[in-house]
């Protein structure tokens, strides 16, 4: 909102910083070159009219109709053109009607359409210009029209920056509820499986479900609350997804192997939460097995501007068809919201062969 003020604040005063201007500008004219009040008088007529086909166009016509009905544009256009030029005309005969400059009167004879001056054909015939109603009419037209376009363009390019901004006021939104569907999508199963294994636990070793316990509180703090900030520090993730790899070790079998890399030295940046673990935890959905061999390997490599992460797990070809479908929509919803995030800064790569399916993200933050 206080943006919004903001922006209509400074149009405003972009606004009356014009209008100072072309209003100050016969004051200079008056004090340089001594110009007459015909010119005065000429101009601010011109000047309000222009203003009129300015601000009507622009508060009145392009909203109300172009966006509507570009038939109905075009007339009302065409409708106010012509009743301001009638406007325009009558003005300037009575402002040569009463100016008792012997010039004006001299101009307005020489440009009367019936001065046999004006016609160059005739014998003796003077050179002169164009018909003053006519030259009047040619200045109207061109300066209105090009009004007309300024006003609409500015219209046009608002309008279409409102839309662009709320296109991704929309996109944070659906941002923010595909990052709270994910959470969901991490919670309950997740809980569920780790508190059973935690209640296995407690009659083997005390000390171990005590451990596992207070990983799982850090987790669920995160999820509930650092993770609502929009932004968290790159440190912060890492430990969520060590808490997160500590407790899913509980229901593994020695036939896993598990390879862990996370950096030990590293700029501690502010990234977006939850950007890694979705590949965490398909890896260890679809990718172990407690009858076969398997493995996961979860690397990260971190510089001041980048972050690369790759992580790479076995195929168990007993969950490969059932969980096909399921796993290909995680990895979507993970590739639109990496687009929304990152757009133009990162690279995803997802590699599938007939035993390793391999995930390779690298983000740019420069």
């Amino acid at each position: 909102m206080k943006n919004i003020f903001t922006g209509s604040l400074i149009k405003i005063l972009l606004h009356l910083l014009a209008w100072t201007v072309l209003l100050g500008i016969p004051l200079y004219f008056i004090k340089r070159w001594q110009v007459g009040e015909d010119f005065i008088w000429l101009y601010y007529i011109n000047i309000i009219i222009s203003g009129i086909i300015f601000y009507v166009n622009y508060l009145l016509l392009v909203p109300k109709f172009f966006f509507i009905s570009k038939r109905r544009y075009y007339a009302s256009v065409f409708i106010l053109l012509a009743f301001l030029f009638v406007v325009s005309d009558k003005s300037n005969e009575l402002v040569f009607r009463y100016m008792p400059d012997k010039n004006h009167i001299e101009m307005k004879n020489r440009f009367r359409d019936d001065n046999p001056a004006q016609d160059l054909s005739k014998p003796g015939g003077q050179h002169a210009g164009p018909p003053f109603r006519e030259m009047h009419f040619f200045n109207y037209m061109t300066t209105s029209l090009f009004l007309v376009f300024i006003s609409l363009g500015m219209r046009v390019l608002e309008r279409h920056s409102q839309t662009e901004k709320l296109q991704k006021e929309l996109e944070k939104e659906k941002l923010n509820s595909e990052l709270a569907l994910l959470k969901n999508q991490i919670s309950p199963h997740f809980f569920f499986n780790t508190l059973n294994n935690i209640y296995s636990l407690i009659a083997i070793n005390a000390e171990d479900s005590q451990k596992a316990v207070l990983r799982l509180s850090k987790l669920m703090r995160y999820l509930l609350y650092d993770s609502e900030r929009g932004d968290t520090k790159l440190s912060n993730e890492i430990d969520f997804m060590h808490n997160y790899i500590d407790l899913m070790k509980l229901r593994m079998s020695n036939k896993i192997s598990l390879n862990i890399s996370f950096p030990d030295k590293y700029e501690d940046i502010n990234i977006p939460p939850l950007i890694f673990i979705p590949f965490i935890e398909n890896a260890f959905k679809h990718g172990i097995s407690y009858r076969e061999k398997s493995f996961i390997d979860i690397n990260m490599t971190s510089t001041r501007d980048s972050i690369e992460f790759r992580c790479a797990n076995s195929i168990v070809k007993s969950r490969e068809e059932a969980d096909s479908d399921r796993t290909g929509i995680g990895l979507e919803n993970v590739t639109k919201r990496l687009n929304l995030l990152f757009p133009g800064k990162h690279d995803l790569k997802i590699n599938k062969s007939e035993s390793v399916f391999e995930v390779i993200l690298h983000i740019n933050f420069a």
